[in-house]
C-alpha cells in the first residue's frame, strides 16, 4: 500500500514537472525570430507592426517570468508557448511584409528620381530663358548652383537605392524633388514678369 503511493506521488511529481517546464527552446525560438525580422529592417519599414510584436515577445517573458514564480504545482507554461508560437508565425508574416514594402518603396523612390531628372531638364531650359539683368545674373548663379546640388542628391539617391537603404533614399529625393518644384515656380515667375513687361 505504501508502496503504490509512493509510486502515484511520484508519477504525480513527474507529469506536474514535465507540464510545468519553462519553455526556454519556445522562448529562445520567439526572440531569433523577432531578431530576424529586424535583421531585414521590419523596424523601419513595418515600424508599427514591428513594435507591436516586439510588445507581444515582452508580455511573453513577464508571462513566463510570472508562472516560473508560482509554485511549481500550479505553474502552467500552456499559454505562454502558445503565445510564443505566435510570436513565431507572426514574425515569419513579417519579414514577408517587410520585403513587400521594402519593394514599394524603391519603386517610388524611382518614380520620384525620374520625375526629378525631369524637372532638372525643365529647370534648365527655364534658366536659358529668364531674365538675365543686374539682378536676375546673381539669382540664376544661385538657382544654377542649387541646379547641381539636386544633381548631386540624386547620384546620393542612387547610391543608398544600389545599398538597399530605400527610405532614407526616398526622403532625399523627396527633398531634392520639392527644392526642384520650388525653382521652377521662382523660373516662372520671373519669366512671367518679364513677359508682363515687353
Amino acid at each position: 500500500m505504501k508502496k503504490s503511493i509512493i509510486a502515484v506521488l511520484a508519477v504525480a511529481s513527474v507529469l506536474f514537472t514535465s507540464c510545468a517546464k519553462f519553455p526556454q527552446p519556445e522562448l529562445d525560438a520567439a526572440k531569433a525570430a523577432v531578431e530576424s525580422v529586424k535583421a531585414v529592417e521590419g523596424n523601419r519599414y513595418v515600424a508599427d507592426e514591428f513594435n507591436a510584436l516586439q510588445d507581444e515577445l515582452n508580455a511573453s517573458v513577464t508571462a513566463a517570468e510570472t508562472e516560473k514564480s508560482k509554485f511549481f504545482i500550479t505553474r502552467d507554461y500552456k499559454p505562454v508557448v502558445e503565445k510564443l508560437n505566435g510570436v513565431i508565425a507572426s514574425s515569419e508574416a513579417l519579414k514577408t511584409k517587410t520585403e513587400e514594402r521594402k519593394a514599394q518603396v524603391r519603386t517610388e523612390v524611382q518614380e520620384a528620381v525620374t520625375a526629378v531628372t525631369a524637372l532638372i531638364a525643365e529647370n534648365k531650359e527655364l534658366v536659358k530663358k529668364a531674365p538675365k539683368g543686374k539682378e536676375g545674373k546673381a539669382a540664376l548663379e544661385a538657382i544654377q548652383n542649387d541646379i547641381t546640388v539636386i544633381e548631386a542628391s540624386l547620384n546620393e539617391v542612387n547610391t543608398l537605392v544600389t545599398n538597399g537603404d530605400y527610405l532614407t533614399a526616398k526622403d532625399k529625393v523627396t527633398a531634392a524633388k520639392t527644392k526642384a518644384e520650388s525653382i521652377k515656380a521662382e523660373l516662372e515667375a520671373a519669366i512671367a514678369k518679364t513677359k508682363k513687361r515687353r
